[in-house]
């Protein structure tokens, strides 16, 4: 560690009951005495906490610097590809999310992973953007307790409201993240403008696909936002990825308009093209699976899913004004 002194990291280890735990640990940002030790201890796994704060002394730059950041991270990986000890580089991120210092580090390693979440909630996503050993698209997910970090049992859950208040202006949408579905609620407020150009806000999804969205609910389905502000939210702090979320928000965005509640224990997915059209996306059946577990009963899906799933009522929706008339037929333009 070089961030934190012993005393410190031991007074955590006590409130996380982890004191005990069979840990080497060393405060030192010399790398030429980090490495001796590690010669000497020959360890399994290591973490360095964190990568900026390491120093050496065949540089004259300052801890942190770019060649200071390089070299440390060079060194060390040598040791580890030398020893087969696996090794755990803790790094800075800066305001916009990105590894502070030279990207260089992120070549260096055979795995880059993001923890992310927003302070407000109580759960924590580690997400893989480089692995040399395995796929990117997985996603663990994490609920910070009192005792530190532990595997969410239910993720779809942490991401669903649970005030069923019957208005408009939410839809339920079935994501995956790798080969794991999950369930995230898209919330949508659709109000008269109060100043000469309309709002766009969006949370937890891209902007560039919600004024496409928009377009396409104006020019394929006569229903004109052009003079409203528009608010598109992802509950709990979920961020959509992926074209199956537009079904969904669209959803959200024609019930907030129509001022009428999506039905209940319904979920969406399905890709709006630009010609109005509703495509089929990947892995519906397991998307459509995790529905049914977490008690849903109704799907609006594209033409072309399955069209039989124990429990689950199947609609499917082949153009998005198909959408418009069954959720909001009173929105269209005359």
């Amino acid at each position: 560690s070089g961030e934190e002194a012993a005393a410190q990291i031991q007074e955590r280890a006590k409130r996380l009951k982890v004191a005990e735990s069979p840990v080497d640990l060393a405060t030192e940002t010399d790398l030429r005495k980090i490495l001796s030790a590690l010669k000497a201890a020959k360890p399994d796994f290591v973490v360095i906490d964190s990568i900026q704060t390491m120093w050496s002394d065949s540089l004259e730059a300052a801890p942190g610097s770019v060649s200071q950041v390089r070299a440390c991270s060079q060194e060390l990986t040598r040791w580890a590809k030398k020893s087969g000890a696996a090794l755990v580089l803790v790094g800075h991120v800066t305001k916009e999310g990105n590894i502070a210092g030279p990207r260089v580090v992120e070549h260096m390693v055979d795995a880059v992973f993001y923890f992310e979440g927003e302070r407000g909630h109580q759960f924590r996503i580690l997400r893989a953007v480089k692995n040399r050993f395995g796929p990117t698209d997985e996603i663990g997910i994490f609920e910070m307790h009192q005792y530190g970090l532990a595997p969410a049992k239910e993720p779809s859950a942490l991401f669903l409201s649970a005030d069923g208040d019957g208005e408009g202006g939410a839809a339920v949408y079935a994501a995956m993240e790798g080969s794991r579905p999950v369930l995230a609620e898209v919330q949508a407020l659709v109000a008269k403008s109060a100043y000469g150009t309309p709002r766009r806000s969006v949370v937890g999804w891209d902007s560039g696909r919600l004024a496409m969205l928009l377009a396409v609910l104006e020019a394929r389905c006569g229903i004109s936002l052009s003079g409203m502000d528009v608010y598109l939210s992802v509950a709990g702090g979920y961020r959509i990825g992926e074209p199956a979320g537009d079904l969904g928000a669209a959803a959200a965005l024609l019930t907030s308009l129509a001022d009428t509640p999506v039905p209940e224990r319904t979920v969406f997915f399905g890709e709006v093209a630009l010609s109005g059209a509703v495509r089929p996306v990947a892995r519906m059946e397991q998307r459509l699976k995790e529905a049914v577990r977490l008690g849903f009963t109704h799907a609006y899906v594209p033409e072309g899913s399955p069209t039989s799933v124990d429990g689950l009522t199947i609609t499917p929706i082949k153009r998005l004004i198909d959408l418009a008339h069954l959720l909001a037929p009173d929105a269209q333009n005359a």
